[in-house]
């Protein structure tokens, strides 16, 4: 079976992994409906392509190998296993023990991510922990520029969950990531084919995100902006940005 896109590595680890392990990574809250939507709203952000391209943007390219086309019980264990008391002078401790930086993870809202730098994050990674945790809480890619005009530049904001493809990735920088974690991709490309399965789901995933790229008239990632996607809220944005100026 020839493997055209990340997405098709699911299928393939169903099958080798123990049913335990699949229906933990493959599965969300409730009925799902998070989970659903994680990868559902990435496709209602549609590009805004630039009125011209020229060669250049294609230069380096190998166009002819781009892509042209029940719950189970460890969900619950995993659950289980969260620190209910956990509270923001946790972060102040987890400073005097380690000279590391603090990334805090599973935030949504813009209030967290001004709480979290105000109590020393060095940077925030958007999530919803796999929708395994609260069903219909928002897709991460929704809270996403939410979370980065809070940040306000003063801190990273990455983004988890619902990534599979190279288009994500853009559309993710263009709302002002600084970058994405993959997870049920790895971990189905692992399961299918090992390593060589990891190395080859990576390599899909760039090879799609530069094509991205260039067809967006982008040479670097400085050039990916807001300007170069439509989303479902871009009217709210402009009314937001007109009172700014007024």
């Amino acid at each position: 079976m020839e493997i055209t896109n990340v997405t098709e590595y699911e299928a393939i680890a169903k099958e080798n992994l123990p049913k335990m392990i699949y229906d933990y990574y493959a599965s969300g809250a409730e009925g799902q409906w998070t989970l659903k939507e994680n990868r559902k709203a990435f496709s209602r952000i549609l590009f805004s392509l630039p009125p011209f391209l020229t060669l250049k943007n294609f230069e380096g390219l190998d166009l002819g190998k781009i892509d042209r086309s029940n719950d189970s019980g460890l969900a619950s264990y995993i659950a289980d296993q969260i620190d209910q008391s956990l509270n923001w002078k946790d972060v102040k401790w987890l400073q005097t023990i380690t000279s590391l930086p603090i990334l805090l993870k599973g935030v949504l809202t813009a209030e967290d991510t001004r709480l979290a730098i105000q109590n020393g994050a060095a940077g925030i990674i958007v999530s919803d922990h796999g929708a395994r945790q609260l069903d219909y809480v928002p897709a991460t890619i929704m809270a996403l520029e939410e979370v980065v005009k809070a940040a306000q530049g003063r801190v990273p904001v990455f983004l988890d969950g619902g990534v599979w493809r190279g288009t994500d990735v853009f559309k993710a920088l263009a709302l002002g990531a600084s970058g994405i974690f993959i997870g049920r991709s790895v971990v189905y490309s692992l399961a299918a084919e090992g390593e060589a399965g990891v190395r080859k789901a990576l390599k899909m995933l760039r090879d799609e995100f530069e094509l991205t790229m260039a067809l967006s008239g982008c040479c670097s990632l400085n050039e990916i902006t807001l300007d170069h996607i439509k989303t479902d809220w871009d009217p709210v944005r402009a009314v937001a940005s007109s009172l700014c100026q007024d």
